[in-house]
């Protein structure tokens, strides 16, 4: 049985690790990984049509304990004890739940005092008892007297009645739950890490040009020595960019990849294209950016940029953090001048066909699995170019990923240091 420190309105966790709102989605599945041997039977829940429309979900079956994360940034939100039987809380030290059976509401004044009158609710006929950043649902028990709401002083209840026991905790930011909204990552989740608060994909006349990221790092800043605070920065990359000029603007990536073939050869008009490649392309793969950057085997410049949404359902789910992009699209109108409208990484596949038109070929479908013999249990997605950039689509209408390439010959605009004096 776990036994684990609640802190209102932070975190759920114990020496060895910590479950805090506000960290990201893998963060938190890296913690379920590391710890399997003592945190079983975890299941994964979302929404597989709309999956921004409910939460995702870390259910731990074993230990009652559900981790709801935000659907559209991906960090924690709430987290929730649902059954207080199968888990051992301390508040400050103090163990208020440290048996096989829920707290009662005695336990629950003793450790944490007076707060606000509890509120009944006759729909769900449990009792809410809430403190800034901590929720207890309350459940009467089978002794106890048919329960009379006092709606003496407009209250619907001035008192809990005795032998009322915890069905539910939570553990949330703000004083309503509600309310609450999942919070800025805490600086004890970077890691040394830089994350993406956004991507605009820059453009010119003839399609897309580059990226300009808005970054967040952990650092130190002026003042006092060690004191830790979130630096934001913005950098930009081009196509035909040197690995050397990537690397200097967004760091060191996680994983440098060669691809040792290039499957979609095949499409490629060339005679030339069963002729295998004398030197490969390779991927600059920056996980926590969402971002994959390829560069030119022969001139090491960038030829394209990989965005990832991270949705559920997709093969590559929790590889990357999700990538907030924003795409301008160049939308001819007839009679009219070619407007700008944006496309987001929430932007379904049909919404962008209304702004773009159909595209003129049949898309491609790409297969994933793990090894020849093994199926993806998510199914095939479609992939979809229009106006240099290929759309990766889902089955359920949203974007898995867009690929930008550049043109035949990457130009970059100059940066600062080499325009004239």
């Amino acid at each position: 049985m776990l036994d684990l420190e609640v802190v209102p309105e932070r975190s759920l966790g114990n020496e060895q690790w910590e479950f805090t709102l506000g960290m990201p989605f893998a963060q938190a599945v890296a913690i379920l990984q590391k710890h399997c041997r003592v945190i079983k039977n975890v299941q994964v829940l979302y929404s597989e049509q709309s999956p921004l429309n409910h939460d995702l979900i870390n259910n731990l079956t074993q230990d009652g304990i559900k981790l709801l994360f935000d659907a559209y940034n991906q960090r924690l939100k709430v987290i929730e004890v649902y059954d207080l039987s199968k888990v051992k809380l301390k508040y400050c030290g103090v163990h208020f739940n440290s048996q096989a059976i829920a707290p009662t509401i005695e336990q629950i004044d003793q450790s944490f005092g007076a707060t606000h009158p509890g509120v009944y609710n006759p729909a769900e006929q449990l009792f809410h008892l809430n403190f800034r950043g901590l929720s207890f649902s309350f459940q009467l028990s089978m002794e106890t007297p048919k329960y009379e709401p006092n709606f003496a002083h407009g209250l619907a209840s001035l008192q809990i009645p005795h032998g009322a026991t915890v069905k539910r905790m939570y553990i949330y930011t703000g004083n309503s739950l509600q309310e609450t909204k999942a919070p800025i990552m805490p600086l004890s989740c970077f890691h040394g890490n830089v994350y993406a608060e956004t991507v605009d994909v820059l453009r010119d006349e003839s399609g897309p040009s580059g990226l300009r990221f808005r970054l967040q790092a952990a650092g130190c800043g002026p003042g006092v020595l060690g004191d830790t605070k979130m630096r934001v920065f913005e950098q930009s990359v081009y196509f035909g960019d040197s690995c050397q000029e990537v690397v200097s603007a967004l760091g060191s990536p996680h994983k440098v990849f060669y691809k040792s073939e290039d499957k979609m050869k095949i499409h490629s008009p060339s005679p030339h294209k069963q002729v295998p490649a004398k030197c490969n392309d390779y991927f600059f793969n920056y996980f926590t950016l969402g971002v994959d950057v390829l560069f030119e085997a022969s001139t090491h410049q960038v030829k394209k940029f990989v965005l990832h949404t991270n949705y559920p359902g997709h093969y590559n789910f929790n590889i990357y953090h999700r990538c907030d992009f924003r795409i301008p699209l160049a939308v001819k109108q007839e009679g009219a001048d070619t407007q700008i409208e944006y496309c987001t990484t929430y932007s379904k596949w049909d919404m962008i066909q209304e702004l773009l038109g159909h595209p003129p070929e049949k898309p491609v479908v790409l297969h994933r699995s793990s090894s020849p013999n093994n199926t993806n249990p998510f199914g095939s997605t479609f992939c979809f170019g229009l106006q240099r950039m290929i759309f990766e689509v889902m089955q359920n209408n949203h974007i898995a990923s867009v690929t930008l390439y550049g043109p035949s010959r990457p130009t970059r605009p100059p940066r600062a240091a080499e325009l004239p004096q």
